[in-house]
């Protein structure tokens, strides 16, 4: 069994109190902040680049080099914006971290914001989330009453305030142009691009938005050193993240490894697959968006390159584990029917296309249709993928085209049946189902 473990943003989450600034003292807690201040922002931003951080939010994009897209400073404000709306299928690697080390978070903003001479930053956080948006505003006062936010931080003549907003809960503000518009409180819908958040972001003023986990792991990055970060991962893909087991396994959770380690490790370390009878049949490398892959691809290195090589993407490694007893159609079809409900409705391809899409697959599963549905689904999938505003509807394409790929068979099966093959009793799929015909 591996034990490719790297406990950095997760060393101390077993603590009965994780979250205080108390604990994260004890564990060198604004000590990066200390340092941080004591050297120039240009320094801060090229420490940033050599360490390799690459976005944890899902693209991927090297953290450093958007913080250097902004413009000189022109004596009006810039702004920091941190994406907490974590609403993908199978992603929950920031919500815990939110939870069990609120601090790591805060203090990555304020050395963030040092670097690109920002004074007010802000925290956009899932409206549903109303425990973890207390424990962020309880986190952000202890901070404030420590010194280390507000004014003259740390005596350094440093000033930063942090504001904590809760959004409206809607999928579509994980794309950072659409959170900016709900921000200044607006509708949430993604702005056409140029000009970039950069340029123009909140309130029309340059702006960095980062990932939870990008910001956070800023502190430990600074406190030990590019080389240290850049030791852990592969060459392209520095450094460590959180990866989220979920589904059939036996200890589903949080698993903080270096990039590159692959799904057989992880699965190692998880106990295995929850039914040790059951096969892995088919699992997601970051969320629901991201094309699907089978046991075939038990030992792709999970980093950005190798994942992107062999068909997929890393996402935001959330890891759903799917074994033989699962209907890859229905599967398929319920998070299509996110994506419809989640659209919001601003470009035709995505409005109309997520809706077809829905409609063919729901008749698929039924055992209706014809094989030619197959190839109008792809064809549709076509037609959305890269001609939207933003990566809601590519993401909605991405697990239908896999799936026609490694499990066409499947879908013909449910034509040739005339319905579902699968037992529905031994499927965790059709628990609502089978809840509303027990109620």
């Amino acid at each position: 069994m591996t034990t490719q473990l790297t406990p950095i943003l997760t060393k101390f989450w077993d603590h009965p109190q994780s979250w205080t600034l108390a604990t994260y003292e004890d564990n060198e807690g604004y000590d990066g902040l200390s340092k941080a201040l004591s050297m120039k922002p240009e320094e801060l931003v090229a420490a940033t680049k050599d360490s390799g951080l690459r976005g944890r939010g899902g693209a991927g994009f090297p953290t450093g080099m958007k913080w250097g897209f902004l413009p000189p400073p022109d004596g009006g404000p810039r702004y920091l914006v941190v994406n907490a709306d974590e609403s993908e299928p199978g992603t929950c690697k920031d919500t815990p971290l939110m939870m069990a080390a609120p601090h790591f978070l805060i203090e990555g903003m304020a050395i963030t914001s040092y670097a690109i001479g920002c004074t007010h930053a802000f925290i956009y956080l899932r409206g549903e989330l109303v425990h973890v948006y207390r424990r962020l505003m309880r986190a952000v006062e202890e901070a404030y009453a420590a010194g280390h936010l507000g004014t003259d931080i740390h005596g350094s003549g440093f000033d930063l305030d942090i504001t904590v907003h809760a959004g409206a809960g809607a999928y579509i503000c994980g794309e950072e142009t659409a959170l900016l518009d709900s921000l200044e409180g607006r509708r949430g819908q993604p702005r056409l691009k140029p000009p970039f958040p950069a340029v123009a972001g909140l309130y029309a003023r340059p702006t960095v938005v980062n990932n939870v986990e990008s910001i956070a792991s800023v502190p430990s990055i600074l406190l030990h050193g590019a080389d240290w970060f850049k030791n852990m991962g592969t060459e392209k893909s520095s450094g460590f993240g959180i990866f989220s087991l979920s589904g059939h396994v036996k200890r589903p959770g949080q698993y903080e490894a270096p990039l590159g380690i692959t799904l057989r490790e992880l699965l190692d370390l998880a106990g295995g697959m929850k039914d040790p009878q059951q096969k892995l049949k088919f699992w997601t490398p970051g969320g629901s968006s991201t094309p699907l892959f089978t046991d075939a691809h038990l030992d792709v290195p999970l980093d950005f390159e190798s994942v992107g090589a062999a068909g997929s993407m890393l996402g935001t490694r959330a890891l759903q584990i799917f074994d033989e007893t699962t209907c890859v159609v229905r599967a398929v079809e319920r998070w299509t029917d996110f994506y419809k409900h989640e659209s919001c409705g601003k470009c035709t391809p995505c409005r109309e296309g997520t809706w077809w899409l829905s409609q063919i697959l729901e008749r698929l599963e039924h055992g209706e249709g014809s094989e030619a549905d197959l190839d109008k689904l792809l064809d549709l999938c076509d037609n959305i993928l890269g001609r939207s505003f933003c990566a809601l509807a590519d993401g909605a394409t991405s697990p239908i085209t896999s799936s026609i790929q490694y499990f066409r068979d499947e879908y013909v099966a449910h034509l040739t049946h005339g319905g579902c093959p699968f037992d529905r009793d031994a499927s965790t799929l059709f628990a609502k189902e089978k809840e509303t015909a027990s109620a």
